[in-house]
């Protein structure tokens, strides 16, 4: 009997064994369980932080400016409370009855800033443009080319805008000078148009609901086909659409379809209407030459602010267009297009007689220009080993996607 109670023993020792083992193999599974959940929680939760700083840059791109100037020891004797490194072109009063100022801006509202290089000889029509704009919350700001500030002052809301003067200075000149990221950072977006647009069938709230509904950071303002002016066939109104983002077109030296990827046949807006989201002026700021005035060969590479794919980012709103009416007014006579064979025939009797015809020499000097920009865009693609062109990429796969359409289509067929 004695022999036998060790093997009970060791018996129960290995039932006893047993369950601990029965218990190890239930328990697995939930630490499994368990260690994945909380790698979820994590990972969304760092997803979430990564999603809101990114959005934070987007709507305080200046934070991080002023943390440089910290790191660099400039502001290193101000206290960090009281920098602020942006400001507005809202206007303030000389005195307010209350411990808040009436005009101080209110950071849950959106605002919006037009922008207008203006000449007294369309006061009429930049005037129509500003009424409507005022009502939707609209900061304005005119550069006078023409040194003629004093024949704006009996318009009732003249008072109100901001009036820059610097003769015969250009729309870009007056932009880079003027309209720097850092006092303009409280807009969402940025109308920087031309004086010569009709504005009968724009709405710029509606403009603006469809401009954030489809998350174009860069935009403008379908032209009429009617209209005295139209460059690039993209930019004309297709009046079945709300908005559109490429053109199709065979004829002309630039063939536009379904393999385009980029200017002028997609991505692409024209420097007469641009509207930029506060993210895309940022960028599009810095692409401002100083030098180069009159912003020739710009539109080609504005596609690269757009915060994404150009594609995708930038387009053409089709239900709120404007007239372009084509009227030269810097350098030239502001006369209406009609005028413009007596103008011309009257401009080149001057040439012939040792005077300068303005319109031929800004020509010249915007192409110029151009060519200068070209240059140095190249230059700097040539010279920073470290930029990747990120529209390279889709170039390189455009081909493959086109050729598998194509073979649904016949698919279909």
């Amino acid at each position: 009997m004695t022999s036998l109670r060790p093997w009970k023993s060791l018996k129960r020792n290995a039932i006893f064994d047993g369950g601990k083992c029965g218990f190890k193999g239930t328990q697995l599974p939930m630490m499994v369980a368990l260690c994945t959940g909380m790698l979820f929680i994590v990972y969304r939760t760092t997803l979430f932080q990564y999603e809101h700083t990114e959005m934070e840059v987007k709507m305080h791109p200046f934070d991080s400016i002023k943390e440089s100037a910290f790191a660099s020891g400039l502001l290193n004797n101000l206290p960090r409370g009281i920098v602020r490194p942006n400001s507005d072109m809202e206007l303030k009063p000389l005195w307010s009855s209350s411990s808040r100022s009436k005009t101080e801006v209110d950071a849950s509202n959106r605002r919006y800033l037009l922008a207008m290089p203006v000449g007294i000889t369309q006061k009429r029509n930049v005037d129509t443009v500003v009424q409507k704009f005022l009502p939707e919350n609209f900061t304005v700001m005119l550069f006078h080319y023409d040194g003629n500030l004093d024949g704006w002052w009996d318009l009732e809301w003249s008072s109100k805008a901001i009036h820059i003067v610097a003769h015969n200075q250009t729309k870009w000149w007056f932009a880079k000078r003027f309209l720097h990221p850092a006092v303009v950072s409280i807009y969402d977006y940025i109308f920087l148009w031309d004086e010569d647009l009709g504005v009968q069938h724009f709405n710029p709230a509606r403009y603006l609901d469809i401009v954030r509904s489809e998350g174009l950071e860069i935009s403008q303002p379908a032209l009429d086909p009617n209209s005295t002016e139209i460059h690039h066939r993209i930019t004309i109104r297709a009046r079945m659409k709300k908005f559109h983002r490429r053109v199709y077109d065979v004829r002309g030296k630039v063939k536009c379809s379904d393999s385009s990827d980029g200017p002028p046949c997609t991505g692409f807006v024209e420097g007469m209407a641009p509207v930029f989201s506060r993210s895309a002026w940022y960028c599009a700021w810095h692409l401002i030459q100083n030098d180069l005035v009159h912003g020739w060969g710009m539109d080609m590479k504005l596609g690269y602010c757009a915060q994404g794919d150009r594609t995708k980012k930038v387009g053409v709103v089709d239900r709120e267009y404007v007239v372009h009416k084509g009227i030269q007014s810097l350098g030239g006579s502001g006369k209406k297009p009609f005028l413009s064979l007596f103008i011309s025939l009257f401009v080149c009797s001057q040439r012939h007689s040792g005077g300068l015809d303005p319109r031929m020499e800004i020509r010249r000097q915007s192409t110029w220009e151009l060519q200068i920009f070209k240059d140095r865009w190249n230059k700097a693609v040539k010279e920073d080993k470290f930029w990747v062109d990120p529209f390279r990429s889709i170039r390189r796969r455009k081909p493959i996607s086109d050729r598998r359409d194509k073979e649904k289509r016949s698919h279909h067929h």
